[in-house]
C-alpha cells in the first residue's frame, strides 16, 4: 500500500515571550487552573521581526499531574508597524515531578517535555501578512524560567 506524502513544514519564526508571576486560580472541577500574564517578548524569522506586546495571557488547566493544556492569546507588533494576532492552544506532557518544577518556575531540559502547538495567526486583510489569514501553523515550545519560546511553522 502506498501512502499520501505529508505536508511539508516552512519556518516561520520564533517568538520568546516574557511573562510575569503566573495567577494560581486553584484545582478546580476541570484541573488546576492558572493565568501567565503576557508582559512583552520578541519575534524574529525570515522576513519577520518585531515585539511581543504587554497585552494578553497564557490560560493554563493541568486535568492531570502529567498533563498541561494551555490558551495563549497575545499581540504581535511587528518591525513595520503591523500588528499580528496570535491565539496559540498547546499541549505540554511531562512527568509530574518535570511539570510541578516548571510550575515553580525552574529549568527543566525540554527534551523531556513534548511540548507542541497550533498558533492561528490573524492579520490585517489589506496588508503584506494577509497571508497568514489563510495558513494552518504548528509550533514546538519550550518552557523556560522567565518566558516561552515558541518555534512557529507554516504547513505548505
Amino acid at each position: 500500500m502506498r501512502y499520501p506524502t505529508p505536508p511539508a513544514l516552512e519556518f516561520v519564526a520564533s517568538i520568546e515571550v516574557e511573562v510575569s508571576e503566573t495567577i494560581t486560580i486553584g484545582t478546580t472541577a476541570q484541573g488546576m487552573r492558572r493565568v501567565a500574564p503576557i508582559r512583552g517578548g520578541t519575534v524574529s524569522g525570515p522576513g519577520i521581526s518585531g515585539r511581543v506586546l504587554d497585552a494578553g495571557a497564557d490560560f493554563q488547566r493541568y486535568p492531570s499531574e502529567d498533563l498541561g493544556l494551555l490558551e495563549a492569546n497575545y499581540v504581535l507588533e511587528l518591525h513595520d508597524g503591523h500588528r499580528i494576532l496570535v491565539e496559540n492552544r498547546a499541549m505540554r506532557v511531562a512527568t509530574a515531578q518535570d511539570l510541578a518544577s516548571m510550575m515553580a518556575g525552574e529549568h527543566v531540559d525540554p527534551r523531556r517535555v513534548y511540548f507542541r502547538c497550533v498558533p492561528s495567526l490573524s492579520a490585517d486583510e489589506s496588508g503584506p501578512y494577509a497571508w497568514m489569514n489563510r495558513m494552518l501553523f504548528l509550533g514546538t515550545g519550550e518552557r523556560r524560567p522567565e518566558g516561552v519560546r515558541i518555534d512557529v511553522f507554516r504547513v505548505k
